[in-house]
């Protein structure tokens, strides 16, 4: 009985040794032609803001919402800056009496010199007088124009196609010029932040095709295309670290997407395949 025992012990052990070099042999002759990688899909995220102060009327998007290229996001209080509209102009038109004035005066100036009825002194202060009010009416057309610049400001407009991620800001708010009403998802360009051993670096190169895989279950497949490669390497990051990584030195790739969807989000963990030309 112990005998049959060792007998099947001794072919048992025989088959795992043969099995284990034959699929050693056969993965030897595999041809490995796909690399794969792991990262997260990264988003270019813009903080929109007014570019003057003042108090929001309106905000009209909620977070979630899809907006296009130029779409109208927020209203300020305008009637502040109307009212430096109306004050830069009425200012302008006092200054172009005054100089229309001035240019009359200098001309009797000019008649009345030859024949020694005013003295050159009041010549010389009528054309002085003069240049004062042209470079004064510069001055005012230039606040004019920042005046109404101004009031343009008191919009806000979507910079490109996007998802609302954040809303900031309600009516009511008094900002500062730059404070941020929204954060915008814009929804290209879109792409992986992956990390590729020093081993394989030799077969990275810029234009890559590429196949970015989500863990949805029967989720679509996206392509893409290596864009950037560091040329500074970096320890393992603890996003993608495992024990046997822990030590090693990687480089960050950035893998650009044809396709991006609404499938593709900030921070999703994808699986990249990139074929390898040996």
């Amino acid at each position: 009985m112990a005998r049959k025992i060792l007998t099947t012990i001794f072919i048992l052990a025989l088959l795992g040794i043969a099995t284990y070099y034959i699929y050693d042999y056969y993965e030897e002759k595999q041809p490995h032609d796909t690399l794969t990688l792991y990262g997260n899909v990264d988003v270019r995220q813009v903080d929109l803001g007014f570019r003057v102060s003042g108090r929001v009327n309106e905000i009209y998007f909620e977070e979630g919402d899809l907006v296009k290229p130029g779409t109208l996001l927020g209203v300020l209080d305008k009637q502040p800056y109307l009212d430096q509209i109306r004050q830069a102009h009425a200012n302008l038109e006092s200054i172009k009496a005054s100089l229309t004035n001035a240019d009359i005066l200098l001309k009797r100036r000019h008649e009345l010199i030859s024949d020694g009825s005013v003295a050159q002194e009041d010549l010389d202060n009528a054309q002085a007088n003069k240049f004062v009010l042209e470079a004064n009416l510069a001055s005012a057309e230039a606040n004019l124009a920042i005046a109404m610049t101004n009031l343009e400001f008191t919009e806000v407009f979507a910079p490109t196609k996007g998802t609302i991620l954040t809303r900031i800001r309600e009516p009511g708010t008094v900002v500062n010029p730059g404070d941020p009403i929204y954060t915008l998802s814009i929804v290209s360009p879109v792409w992986v932040r992956a990390f590729v051993p020093e081993i394989h670096l030799g077969d990275i190169y810029p234009g890559m095709p590429a196949e970015i895989h989500t863990d949805t279950p029967h989720g679509p497949v996206y392509t893409g295309k290596v864009g950037f490669i560091s040329p500074v390497a970096e320890f393992t990051p603890k996003t993608v670290e495992t024990t046997q990584l822990r030590t090693d030195l990687v480089y960050r790739l950035r893998i650009y997407a044809d396709n991006p969807d609404e499938g593709l989000r900030q921070g999703m963990p994808v699986t990249i395949n990139l074929k390898l030309k040996r």
